[in-house]
């Protein structure tokens, strides 16, 4: 039965990494820093940092993605891999999404009680960035919220094998 459940678990992320990769890929590729500049005054070098934050994410995305596509198409599925496939997601995609590396945004913890969306932005972004990640920020708290089981599971069966 606990196979199901985590077959059924990389199956959501698997559509969620689709859609995500598919949403952040559009937004890249018709987007350059001009493109941003030109909607906004602002600095230059916050929102190249910004569009680096986002293609980092989409890579991680991309990766987690076709993680999912190969443990979902080994048979007989192994939950072991897929296991150890969503805790590499939540820890790179989600946590990528959540807190970039060079923390252009951040997530404000209070925002779930205020009914806001819950990235905040270091300085005003173009409005088109904080439309991207507003339309995908639901989908990765979901995700994230799917995941979270892993991260304290999948450490503990690490430290109990050792």
């Amino acid at each position: 039965m606990g196979n199901l459940i985590v077959k059924s678990q990389t199956e959501q992320v698997e559509a969620f990494l689709n859609n995500a990769v598919t949403s952040i890929t559009n937004y890249l590729n018709q987007t350059t820093i001009d493109s941003v500049m030109s909607e906004v005054d602002g600095d230059k070098a916050y929102f190249e940092s910004l569009l680096s934050n986002i293609r980092r994410l989409v890579v991680y995305c991309e990766e987690g993605l076709d993680a999912c596509q190969v443990v979902l198409s080994n048979e007989p599925f192994r939950k072991g891999a897929a296991e150890k496939t969503l805790y590499k997601i939540y820890h790179q995609c989600i946590d990528e999404f959540f807190a970039p590396k060079n923390d252009s945004w951040y997530e404000d913890s209070r925002a779930a009680y205020t009914g806001k969306n819950a990235l905040t932005f270091r300085q005003t972004p173009p409005p088109s960035i904080e439309k991207l990640l507003s339309s995908l920020e639901g989908n990765f708290q979901s995700i994230r919220e799917e995941l979270e089981f892993y991260e304290t599971d999948y450490r503990t069966k690490m430290l109990q094998s050792k």
